[in-house]
């Protein structure tokens, strides 16, 4: 039974690692504040080019306009 248990938690980590490999983060109220914003960034000095992380901020800060 234990075994049944380690493959079904094996199977859902694996899942859950593919959804995570999407595209660049979006700007939202979540991403663009405070550790969000964070990661975000991170995440585009890591995978994104320079242009897509400044419409990032952008949208960060049409959001903070509103």
């Amino acid at each position: 039974m234990n075994l049944k248990y380690t493959f079904c938690i094996l199977g859902l980590s694996a899942v859950l690692v593919g959804c995570s490999a999407g595209g660049l983060p979006e700007a939202n109220t979540v991403n663009c504040a405070g550790r969000g914003m964070e990661l975000a960034l991170q995440e585009f000095n890591e995978r994104g080019t320079e242009a897509e992380r400044q419409a990032f901020v952008d949208g960060c800060n049409a959001l903070a306009n509103k």
